[in-house]
């Protein structure tokens, strides 16, 4: 039975339609992306879904006893809770479904047997075994563990995390829930990578229907099995992973584009034929026929070059355009033997990283592990604990931080912008305009009325116009969208200075990384190549270590091995070597996947062995649970 089926539905804002006639049906473990430029609807509908937002049209049918959570990036609501009280209080069914159970109970032990009462029992049993069983609450704490919380942090307010830590807390809150349909809106933004592994799991295995508005797209391929299209008030389903949506999608271009051809060669052929006979007695009814047909295909192209511009249109993307910078010496970059710390805390402890010219080297690591603080450090901003850092010959660098780049604040965008890149006022309006700052409204805004969004595009303008010949990125495409991330990845591609880049979007990562550096237990370890490289190099490294060596007083020889102990391997041992093999294979796809998005084997593949895996987890806990266990 499908959870949700939506038909026709309408929203309008101030009488124009935001979409109309959106369509689709959801079932159990379907994995809904929505897609669409900014501004197409796709958090409204998620609103909507939720009953947050009304509709003027068409219906939604839930199935019965849908619960229904969503995740988006507002802050709690709550106050005075601790991290664990917060994750928990999306949960609040599961509580009264233990009440209920032991009120059922008192009332079975007094001799209450009707079929009422145990029809009651084991519906309200099936449903906390479905969230886990009694042990819920330990599974949200797993959930907020997945997320990069730490034990410490579960008793903490929620007054003392970040923003973007309380966006994860709202993700651990959605998913404790154990909802039947799940609406998760960027629920990639602030994870790190083992973070971004850990949902994607997660998700996989979840036993609910799940819509998702998403701009990371290593996330969509990996969690997607069908795509609604939001695209100028109109909608178009597609039941199929992402990539696949993404090359159907450049098919109805070509289809359209064909049938506009057609159309308009057979509009061609009529009006020559009218044009010839239309005042000849005998051919006057069928020049006249003729005019009628012209009319109906007219309609057929209008149609046809309506859908192929909706499809082939150039969205108003970040014009990305690095000025040509100055040559360098050969090496950029110099620091030896680097200690840094944060408070009381170790990050990094006698790291070494050479950037040599016109390298684009990627910066990877958990939360927490320091990142950030090595770049501030590494371009003086901040004290280092102990080594030596040297900046080459010639080397201008510019910094683009994830947190807030230094805006000059004293006026309007188009001041800030002469001012911090030295442009004239009309190469400083063409460059705003690059970066969605149109026309004198928003040339004239004040600085400081800049949202947190318009600052981010602000400040990268301001990069891009620097000349700078060391570019230092720290996450630069959170808040941009699918082509602006794609467009940004080309422009740094082609960038002929160096690049030393944070992200967690692993599609960037892989594309723009000729040298991939991870924070690894307080030290720098590089690898060659980008994201997918990373992968498997760590795949081959966890492959070839070798076992760790039996005790010696624990070895017999061969001949005095009694006969009874050479066992086959039991069924448990076997699902384990199963589960560690296709753990392998869905790495080893991975990184084929990453090089190259379009080969259909290696997408089919990648599939069916992570089905396979979750399927061996999934006996392989029934197994261990059956185990006896050793006192």
């Amino acid at each position: 039975m499908a959870v949700l089926i939506a038909s026709n539905l309408r929203k309008e804002f101030s009488g124009s339609p935001l979409f109309d006639g959106v369509s689709f049906t959801l079932n159990r473990r379907d994995r809904l992306a929505l897609a669409g430029s900014n501004g197409a609807g796709k958090t409204t509908l998620l609103r909507a879904l939720i009953g947050e937002t009304s509709i003027q049209g068409g219906e939604l049918a839930f199935a019965k006893g849908t619960r229904v959570a969503l995740h988006d990036q507002r802050p709690p609501r709550q106050q005075g809770l601790t991290l664990r009280e917060y994750a928990l209080s999306g949960a609040a069914d599961l509580v009264a479904i233990e009440q209920e159970l032991r009120r059922l109970e008192q009332a079975m032990s007094d001799g209450d047997h009707g079929p009422q009462t145990m029809a009651r029992y084991a519906e309200a049993q099936a449903r906390l075994e479905h969230a886990g069983g009694w042990t819920w609450r330990e599974k949200a704490a797993s959930t907020l563990r997945g997320l990069g919380f730490r034990d410490a942090d579960l008793d903490r307010s929620l007054d003392t995390f970040s923003g973007g830590e309380l966006t994860r807390a709202s993700l651990a809150r959605a998913l404790a829930g154990d909802p039947d349909l799940l609406l998760l809106d960027e629920p990639t933004n602030h994870l790190d990578v083992d973070s971004l592994e850990w949902l994607e799991n997660e998700l996989s295995s979840l036993d609910a229907a799940i819509v998702i508005v998403a701009h990371d797209r290593w996330f969509l391929e990996a969690v997607t099995t069908a795509v609604l299209e939001l695209d100028g008030g109109r909608s178009h389903f597609f039941a199929g992973p992402w990539h696949k949506w993404r090359l159907e999608r450049a098919a109805r271009a070509m289809a359209a584009q064909k049938t506009a051809a057609r159309v308009g060669d057979d509009i061609e052929r009529l009006e020559r034929f009218v044009e010839r006979f239309r005042y000849k007695k005998s051919k006057a009814k069928q020049a006249q026929a003729k005019l009628s047909q012209i009319g109906r295909l007219e309609q057929e192209r209008k149609k046809a070059v309506g859908e192929l511009e909706s499809l082939t249109k150039r969205r108003r993307t970040l014009g990305f355009e690095f000025l040509k910078p100055a040559r360098t010496g050969r090496i950029v970059l110099d620091a030896e033997r680097l200690s840094v710390s944060a408070g009381d805390k170790k990050l990094l402890n006698g790291g070494t990283l050479v950037l040599e010219r016109g390298e684009h080297v990627a910066l990877v690591g958990p939360n927490g592990s320091g990142k950030t603080t090595l770049l501030e450090t590494m371009l003086g901003n901040r004290e280092a604990d102990g080594g030596s850092i040297k900046l080459g010959h010639g080397v201008e660098p510019a910094y683009f931080s994830q947190h807030e780049v230094e805006l000059d604040e004293r006026g309007t965008v188009l001041d800030c912008a002469m001012t911090m890149t030295k442009l004239a006022r009309p190469q400083a309006q063409a460059l705003l305009g690059r970066f969605l700052f149109s026309g004198w409204s928003e040339h004239e805004k004040q600085v400081t009325s800049l949202s947190g969004g318009e600052r981010r595009r602000l400040a990268l303008a301001v990069v891009v116009a620097s000349g700078a010949n060391l570019l230092v990125l720290d996450e630069p495409t959170n808040h941009l969208d699918l082509e602006s991330r794609e467009a940004l990845e080309a422009a740094l591609e082609a960038f002929p200075g160096t690049v030393l880049l944070v992200s967690h979007d692993r599609a960037l990562l892989d594309a723009v990384a000729e040298r991939t550096v991870a924070v690894e237990e307080q030290t720098l370890v590089s690898y060659d190549g980008g994201w997918a490289d990373l992968v498997r190099s760590r795949a081959e490294a966890r492959d070839t270590a070798p076992a760790p060596a039996a005790p010696v007083a624990a070895r017999k020889p061969k001949a005095e091995r009694p006969k009874k102990e050479r066992q086959k391997p039991t069924e448990l041992e076997r699902v384990e070597a199963r589960v560690a093999e296709l753990e392998r294979r869905v790495g080893t796809l991975e990184a084929k996947l990453a090089e190259d998005w379009t080969d259909m084997d290696v997408l089919t593949a990648h599939r069916t062995a992570r089905d396979e895996l979750c399927q061996e987890l999934a006996r392989w806990e029934e197994l261990f649970e059956a185990a006896p266990k050793k006192v």
